[in-house]
């Protein structure tokens, strides 16, 4: 994450090299976010400078945003950023653009490509500009789609292949998801199906449908009915918005059943499964869900929009 401080942004206002940029200028409320102008990257060797076209906002922004989350996610935050509060950040993990410049040590990818990528924990691409590693987690974009498609895809997408994987998916079991309309889930539900499962989402009466469009075999109605009720067992259950618990889960699972959730670690990512989902995408196996965009000066309408908790799919910042 590129961290700006107040004495560095003044030197930078004497450019004429500037981009961009939201600052995390305090943490807590959506409202210490601001677009500001600092100073473009120049990329290392082994880095490639990517203009990007579209963004993302998701839950790890807002969690890093309010410096608050579950305990994991908490330890990593303060290990990297340290005890103090984070200041003068920019968040975003998700983009997509194209390559404008490469470094000498660059074999991989050229000037003009249009490519999708995650910058992980390293955030940073809510601005007009990022570098990022060779071997980091980026990808041709996918042909099929647009850059706004395309940047709803790294965070819910690898999200949601890694706890799948995890709970090691096979061909014919049943899978339950809760929190389906989501980033992670609307990716999930889709993912879960490519790999023959038969599917159930969760999910809030108004997005019953779309689950239902996204390939779903069943949907439930959260509001109106307890899963955990339910007399129907399941070979895996992923727990999307991290509100349920093993406990909870052990009730509706096989006697061999998994358990996975989003709030007991973070997602691992690769290059290779970016290529992965891209070949899906390609094959029209896979798509993406976008309730809403917003422009980047409306940064600070998106993140409190993503706290309403009524979102379905994601929330996408053109630039």
């Amino acid at each position: 994450m590129q961290d700006i401080s107040v004495k560095e942004k003044s030197l930078y206002s004497s450019q004429d090299n500037l981009m961009k940029a939201v600052l995390l200028t305090k943490s807590g409320s959506a409202d210490g976010l601001q677009l500001t102008k600092i100073e473009k990257p120049i990329p290392k060797d082994n880095e490639v400078l990517i203009k990007v076209y579209a963004t993302a906002v998701n839950s790890g922004d807002v969690n890093l945003r309010n410096f608050k989350s579950q305990f994991l996610f908490w330890l990593i935050m303060r290990i990297m950023y340290g005890l103090k509060k984070p200041k003068n950040l920019i968040l975003g993990s998700a983009l997509s653009g194209r390559i404008e410049s490469v470094g000498t040590k660059i074999t991989r990818f050229n000037k003009g490509d249009e490519v999708f990528a995650s910058t992980g924990m390293s955030f940073g691409a809510n601005a007009e500009y990022v570098s990022i590693p060779e071997k980091g987690t980026i990808a041709l974009k996918p042909i099929t789609i647009s850059h706004e498609e395309a940047a709803a895809v790294p965070f819910g997408a690898l999200t949601a292949l890694h706890f799948l994987s995890k709970a090691k998916i096979q061909q014919g079991q049943k899978v339950l998801i809760n929190g389906a309309s989501g980033s992670v889930g609307t990716f999930a539900v889709q993912l879960a199906k490519y790999f023959g499962a038969e599917v159930t989402g969760i999910c809030s009466t108004q997005n019953l449908k779309l689950v239902k469009s996204l390939g779903a075999d069943k949907v439930i109605d959260y509001k109106k009915e307890d899963f955990t009720e339910r007399h129907e067992q399941y070979d895996i259950v992923f727990d999307v918005v991290g509100k349920t618990t093993l406990s909870d889960s052990r009730k509706v699972l096989t006697p061999n059943g998994s358990y996975v959730t989003t709030k007991k670690g973070l997602a691992e990512e690769s290059a290779e499964d970016l290529k992965f989902i891209k070949k899906l995408i390609e094959e029209g196996r896979l798509k993406s869900i976008i309730d809403k965009k917003f422009s980047m000066d409306q940064i600070v309408k998106a993140h409190k929009y993503a706290e309403t908790g009524k979102k379905a799919g994601n929330i996408i910042i053109t630039l």
